[in-house]
Order: structure tokens, then sequence, then C-alpha cells
């Protein structure tokens, strides 16, 4: 099997897709944070399919990067060098909710809660250690990089800018869930899903003659139609 720079360009179009629909897909009738000590077995089933989403968008991100590298310049480095950041850190607060908060409810159930609290947004009662700063660099990536990326996929024109603009609005408006009730958290998660979704469905069909390009630098890519 041949492995070209345009068949790894539509997986990662694929793998965008994927997470999106698994973001979505995470937020139906997913339980309030308060129910993590009596439905532990379903947040870590959820707890593992966000780890899963946050690698597959990380692919989705570096392929919708890669494609249109040249025309985002600058801002477009920095956007994706945040918002991977974000989504790296995202994945290791998620892991640890899967593979150690459970093991920690039986011994420390208030460090636990804690934890849980935090990561929706809440203030803990309690002190919780390095992984505040985690949660907050986390946070802050998410956001900022969602921003600056999403402006510079819109502004190169490649993948649909709906889609682009619905990205960047998407993940700023996460920072309103820190004052806003808990019931908002699920819904707003959605529109940040159907931005990867149909991202990911244009790179899958407009991943551009990478090869070609690899052959002729000069060859500028042309926006996809919308």
């Amino acid at each position: 099997m041949t492995i070209t720079s345009t068949g790894l360009t539509k997986a990662a179009g694929v793998a965008a897709a994927a997470a999106g629909t698994i973001f979505i897909a995470v937020q139906v009738n997913h339980p309030a944070e308060a129910a993590f000590d009596t439905e532990t077995t379903e947040w870590v089933v959820r707890c593992s399919a966000k780890a899963v989403m946050t690698v597959l968008a990380l692919a989705g991100i570096t392929g919708m990067y890669l494609r249109q590298h040249r025309q985002a310049g600058p801002l477009g480095l920095v956007g994706y060098l945040v918002f991977t950041l974000g989504y790296l850190l995202l994945l290791s607060v998620e892991v640890v909710a899967a593979a150690v908060l459970p093991a920690l409810l039986d011994t420390d159930p208030g460090y636990v809660m804690d934890v849980v609290s935090a990561a929706a947004g809440g203030k803990p009662d309690g002190d919780i250690g390095g992984i505040q700063v985690v949660l907050n660099v986390a946070g802050a990536g998410y956001v900022l990089g969602g921003l600056i990326f999403g402006i510079a996929l819109f502004r190169t024109g490649i993948l649909p800018r709906w889609a682009a603009a619905l990205l960047a609005v998407s993940t700023v408006s996460t920072a309103a869930l820190a004052v806003l009730p808990e019931s908002f958290n699920r819904p707003f998660a959605v529109p940040e899903g159907i931005a990867l979704i149909a991202l990911g469905i244009a790179l899958w069909r407009n991943p551009g003659d990478a090869d070609a390009r690899t052959a002729d630098p000069a060859a500028v890519l042309e926006p996809a139609v919308r």
C-alpha cells in the first residue's frame, strides 16, 4: 500500500468528522457532574470516548493546518499550536478522569468531586493541586486556539468559511460556561461538533494535490467550492 500526502489529508478529514460526531454523541443524556460517585462506569466510558475524540481532533486539526499552511501564514501556525496545546491537555484531563479518579473515589471522594467540579468550570471547595493549572491552561488553549485557528481557516477560504467561523465562535463561547448553569454545558458542545464534521468532510473532499505540490512548490491551492 502506497501512502500519499493526499491520502493522509483525506484520513485527517475522516478523523475530524469522527471527532465531531463523538463530541456530539457523548453529550446525549450526559449525567450531571454530581453523579460521578453513583454512575462511575458511565463516566469512565464517556471520558474514554472523549479521550478518543481529542486524539481524532488533533489528527484532523493537523490535517487542516497542513492543507493550507502556506496561505494561513504565522496566524495559522500560532492558532494551530495553541489549539493543539489545548487539545493535548484536554486529552490528559480525560485520561485522568477515566483512569485515576475512579480509583480515588473510595479513599478521597472530596478531592475527586472537586476535580470534576473544576473540570466543568466550577470552583472546587478544596485544593486540587497542579491539576487546576492543567485545567486552566487547557481551557485557555482551547478557547484562544480555537478562535485564532478558526480565523485563520476563514481567511484562507480553502475550507468552508461558515464552518471555520462556527469553530471560532463555538470555542470562544465556551468561556461563558464559567458563569452559566451546568445545563448549558452539553448544548454548547454541539456547534463545535458540527464545525469539526463540516471541516472534516470538506477536507476529505478537497485534500488538494499534495503530491503535485511537492513536485512543484510554486503550485497554488485553489479554494474549495462552497
